[in-house]
């Protein structure tokens, strides 16, 4: 099996850091990248990232730069850590830097908006030599990078490459499982955002445990067709990829998307929330997942709610009659 001892982690975020730390964990050389210079004094001098993943010191070391070429310079693998929609910007800027056949794991979970392109497509457009992977699951980045037990889904379009990746990351805190389904495991990570704003509406809103739990399985069902029409493969989204990671993300203030829909639900502004904090990727996937569903013939009330009161076309309580007073159906259909 393919050995990936070199490791470079682009993004210098909560989640990039984590990932960094899970890799030197594992017994990897590892650099990390980042845009900003207290971010790369920090982890370079006390081996720490307050600003991000504040109370956690490093138990494996790792270096950090800003310089991108220095970074993947001789690295056997490329973890991409940074927004899902800056992904065409990071693989352009990688294009002159990386050798061919180097596997570049994508860690964000999203669709592009400009495109509607998958990220993996989005990847394959811009270097057509490198090996796209997928890393995604249920995995906060606090968690991780306080060494709680975690499991995610390593995808690649060649197992032993997915098979390889799984060992380069694997430790006693964080078990990847390999898969060969790239479309299933993007689909899963991308639906379960739009979802848990959903799903954090509806608890800031008040309604109820019981529609909370309606709207993630029903949602879980959205993610099911939307990703067996593009091809993914139904194990995939009921494993941790899809399944896993919406059950997650649907009920917990740690998800960054579950938390913008708690506060939608509490009666704050969207323009509001689109201003400051944390980003929320299901902001932007919400719509480009509907055009997705609208090109493979594929229903998506609930995203399309969604995506209607993020562009402030209705309320929620308006989002919610007419989620109620669809037509009845089987539900399986």
């Amino acid at each position: 099996m393919r050995e990936l001892r070199k490791i470079a982690v682009l993004g210098g975020g909560a989640w990039g850091t984590a990932l960094a730390l899970v890799s030197a964990r594992a017994g990897r050389d590892v650099i990390l990248w980042a845009r900003d210079e207290k971010t790369i004094s920090a982890i370079n001098g006390t081996q720490s990232n307050p600003a991000y993943l504040p109370g956690v010191t490093f138990d494996a070391p790792f270096s950090a730069t800003g310089d991108l070429a220095i970074a993947v310079s001789g690295c056997d693998t490329i973890l991409l850590a940074t927004p899902a929609q800056t992904t065409r910007e990071m693989a352009k800027a990688l294009s002159s830097s990386i050798n061919p056949d180097t596997p570049v794991v994508l860690c964000a979970k999203g669709i592009e908006r400009s495109t509607g392109a998958l990220l993996a497509d989005v990847l394959s457009d811009c270097l057509p030599e490198a090996m796209p992977a997928v890393l995604s699951g249920p995995s906060f980045a606090d968690d991780v990078a306080k060494k709680l037990p975690t499991a995610v889904t390593v995808a690649a379009g060649k197992g032993e490459i997915a098979d390889a990746l799984s060992a380069a990351l694997a430790s006693e805190s964080f078990r990847p499982y390999a898969s060969t389904d790239v479309i299933g495991v993007q689909i899963g990570g991308a639906l379960k955002n739009v979802l848990a704003i959903a799903c954090g509406a509806v608890v800031g809103r008040g309604w109820g445990a019981s529609a909370q739990a309606a709207l993630t399985a029903r949602g879980f069902r959205e993610m099911t067709r939307l990703g067996t029409a593009l091809g993914a493969r139904p194990d995939t989204l009921t494993g941790l990829s899809g399944l896993g990671d919406l059950v997650l993300t649907c009920s917990s203030a740690q998800s960054r998307n579950f938390a913008f829909g708690l506060e939608l639900g509490r009666g704050k502004p969207v323009k509001n929330l689109m201003s400051g904090g944390k980003l929320a990727e299901g902001v932007f996937t919400a719509g480009v997942a509907v055009d997705l569903g609208k090109s493979q013939g594929v229903d998506l009330p609930l995203s399309t709610a969604v995506d209607a009161v993020l562009r402030e076309k209705i309320d929620l309580d308006a989002a919610l009659a007419s989620l109620m007073t669809r037509p009845l159906k089987r539900e399986t259909d």
